[in-house]
């Protein structure tokens, strides 16, 4: 469902995802203000009509997950892939890469890139297994160590 990133469920599933990227890329619990300090680093007003999309996606009643796509012309970049760990493993992820394919369809790209880390074997594997392949970079993102992208049909 297309959800605002300043609504409460977005923000709350946004804080998670920035929680996660902070403790998986120093091998520690995120200390105080470090999730604030990202968020700040790397915004996601973006992730609203008419720059991009944020789709929240629910489970038992319950926001589960989100990804976003922001707009560029003729392709769309995906962003903010998440699923909060007791809803993975249920399908979540890929409901929500063919949501936002379907959306990004919709707009009129004809792909879809990624940046990605490497340390996120898990968000790697499930691109590829979607139809994203791995591409020379196209961005110099500060923490981008592969760059995916899938031709959209």
């Amino acid at each position: 469902m297309p959800t605002r990133p300043d609504r409460p469920e977005a923000r709350a599933l946004l804080e998670a995802y920035f929680e996660e990227m902070v403790r998986r890329y120093h091998g520690r619990a995120a200390r105080p203000g470090e999730v604030a300090a990202a968020m700040a680093e790397d915004p996601s007003d973006d992730l609203a009509a008419p720059t991009g999309i944020l789709l929240v996606a629910y489970r038992d009643g319950a926001p589960a997950g989100c990804a976003g796509l922001r707009f560029r012309p003729g392709w769309a970049e995906l962003t903010r892939v998440y699923v909060r760990p007791a809803h993975r493993r249920h399908g979540g992820g890929a409901a929500l890469l063919a949501a936002v394919a379907s959306r990004a369809r919709a707009t009129g790209a004809d792909r879809i890139r990624l940046d990605t880390r490497g340390d996120l074997v898990e968000a790697r594997a499930l691109y590829a297994r979607h139809g994203y392949r791995e591409i020379p970079a196209y961005n110099d993102g500060v923490y981008a160590e592969h760059w995916f992208e899938k031709v959209l049909s």
